[in-house]
């Protein structure tokens, strides 16, 4: 049981630290150097590429995001998170112009934890779905 409450505390902090604080250099703090992190737009390996292919754009793009856990389970092995998130699309870091729109997405992440960092990740949510939607409002 302790290592549970121990992976609960590991995905609190991911969220309050890397999104909340904005802390991209706290990534290295929870994500492994050989770790898989899978999403939507593929696998992403170790620290390095999240925060180049996914954290800085996204915050970029959103610099008023806001995240917050809607619901979190976790055992030894393994912990899950629902969580919302919210912001206007007011930069171009995902490689489109601002739209100026409030934006709101939601999503599972799914993570199995070793040694106290992410090893592997999956996370599904309506990002694609909402970012297809801004570059629809764009043409």
């Amino acid at each position: 049981m302790a290592l549970a409450v121990e992976n609960a505390d590991l995905m609190r902090r991911w969220f309050e630290e890397v999104w909340a604080k904005r802390r991209s250099e706290a990534i290295d703090e929870f994500v492994g150097e050989d770790s898989v992190l899978h999403s939507e737009t593929g696998p992403m390996r170790g620290p390095a590429e999240f925060r180049d292919r996914f954290h800085a754009p996204f915050l970029a793009a959103f610099p008023d995001l806001s995240i917050e856990i809607e619901g979190l389970v976790a055992s030894d092995e393994e912990v899950v998170v629902r969580w919302k998130a919210t912001g206007c699309h007011a930069g171009e870091g995902l490689g489109m112009p601002p739209s100026n729109a409030a934006c709101c997405f939601r999503g599972i992440t799914w993570i199995r934890p070793r040694d106290g960092k992410f090893a592997e990740g999956w996370q599904a949510s309506n990002i694609p779905e909402v970012l297809r939607g801004l570059g629809a409002a764009n043409d």
